[in-house]
């Protein structure tokens, strides 16, 4: 994790923005939630741990597509 320390909010946001870490505290330190995804930037650890972003680590995305109408549409037709 990574604390940045300034009363400029526009800076804390940019700051925010370009550190590589999984967690940024600004202007406090060390404030967590079960609910709150950490860990998991570049080399550290095995991926995120707390919150639904763990969970994902376990599942696989996939797009699935239905068609509930009575005609089969063209597939090689852009819609």
């Amino acid at each position: 994790g990574s604390g940045v320390w300034t009363s400029d909010i526009g800076r804390a946001f940019r700051m925010s923005e370009r550190i590589q870490a999984g967690t940024v505290w600004e202007n406090t330190y060390r404030a967590v939630s079960y609910l709150s995804p950490f860990g998991g930037y570049k080399d550290s650890g095995l991926g995120r741990e707390n919150g639904i972003d763990a969970i994902r680590n376990y599942l696989q995305v996939k797009s699935v597509w239905i068609n509930t109408g009575a005609a089969t549409a063209n597939p090689f037709v852009m819609r």
